[in-house]
């Protein structure tokens, strides 16, 4: 199967696993509060989110986990969904994302989302490297 291409034969149970791994390791074994809000209040979305977008599109190799979150803080940034933006930046920071790398990302959002998203960016990365750093 070439790389990137989801096993249709593939249960949603080992998606499922794969996407907590995944998470839980991004995390640095921490997973966000909103993750364990999600599970508690929406069921339905914290399944989706660990079976979806862990374990089918995170789980994919053609990207590496650090390319594959600079370019979701991307497309957060450039939507002006901050808290995205921070969750991811945190997590690629712990995937091997440098601080250099989430601030030209930061400047790059001038192009497609114009300067107040990326000044939002800006604020939502600055929380993400405060609490890398106090970590």
């Amino acid at each position: 199967m070439p790389a990137g291409t989801t096993d249709p034969d593939e249960t949603t149970a080992i998606r499922h696993k794969r996407g907590e791994e995944l998470l839980a390791t991004m995390s640095d074994g921490r997973p966000p509060a909103v993750l364990d809000d999600l599970k508690r209040d929406f069921p339905f979305l914290s399944h989706a989110i660990h079976t979806y977008a862990g374990g089918e599109v995170l789980a994919r190799e053609v990207l590496d986990a650090r390319t594959r979150q600079l370019a979701l803080v991307a497309a957060f940034a450039a939507l002006g969904l901050d808290e995205f933006v921070t969750l991811h930046a945190g997590y690629g920071l712990n995937v091997g994302a440098t601080e250099e790398e989430l601030k030209e990302i930061v400047y790059l959002t001038t192009i497609p989302g114009g300067f107040a998203r990326a000044v939002q960016a800006s604020q939502a990365v600055a929380k993400a490297l405060d609490s890398h750093r106090s970590d």
